[in-house]
């Protein structure tokens, strides 16, 4: 078996390397996932992890397109190297675009608006009040099934309760003697009442 230990060369002759590195906002500490890293000319390229590393082999000379959406695409050049892999830091700088502002109203003018509102009419006594019915509002109360904050809740208190059983029995209060003693001190004082 035979092993040969050196550089790797590509088409025409140019020499490969290991290109690796992670992609950073303007502001970020972590970086910053989807991001395109490519060559154009070769037709090869990767996209960057959700902790925005990527890795991938190169030439040198290749000239990478780095691009993501809401970000400024950038260039970068593989520079002659003596080594095998080469990392690198890029940061990304983020494409704001500003538009006109744009007034939206349903009136040709703001006068005809002005006096639209003023010549509105809403009668204050002509309200409904059934539907505030104390008796109404009770009923509704205890049978509309739970709202978006109460389903969260119960999902998260089964969810910390099957993460404590996961690892650990769960007590049955049966079993405890403690329960048991409190149980029968109850049973002593309500004879005594």
């Amino acid at each position: 078996m035979l092993m040969f230990k050196g550089a790797a060369y590509g088409q025409g002759g140019k020499r490969v390397m290991q290109l690796s590195g992670i992609v950073l906002g303007e502001d970020s500490v972590a970086g910053i996932p989807g991001v395109h890293i490519y060559v154009p000319k070769a037709g090869r390229g990767t996209t960057s992890n959700r902790v925005g590393y990527f890795s991938m082999p190169v030439l040198e000379g290749d000239e990478l397109v780095v691009s993501a959406i809401g970000y400024e695409r950038q260039f970068f050049k593989i520079p002659s190297y003596d080594k095998d892999n080469l990392t690198i830091v890029i940061e990304l700088v983020s494409d704001t675009t500003f538009l006109q502002t744009v007034e939206i109203m349903p009136f040709p003018t703001e006068q005809i608006f002005k006096e639209a509102v003023l010549a509105l009419n809403i009668p204050i006594d002509e309200h409904d009040y059934q539907n505030l019915n104390e008796e109404l509002l009770a009923l509704m109360l205890k049978t509309v099934p739970m709202d978006g904050a109460a389903n969260h809740r119960y999902y998260m208190d089964n969810w910390v309760q099957y993460q404590n059983d996961r690892f650990q029995p769960r007590t049955n209060p049966l079993t405890n003697p403690f329960n048991w003693a409190s149980f029968f001190r109850s049973l002593r004082s309500k004879k005594k009442n």
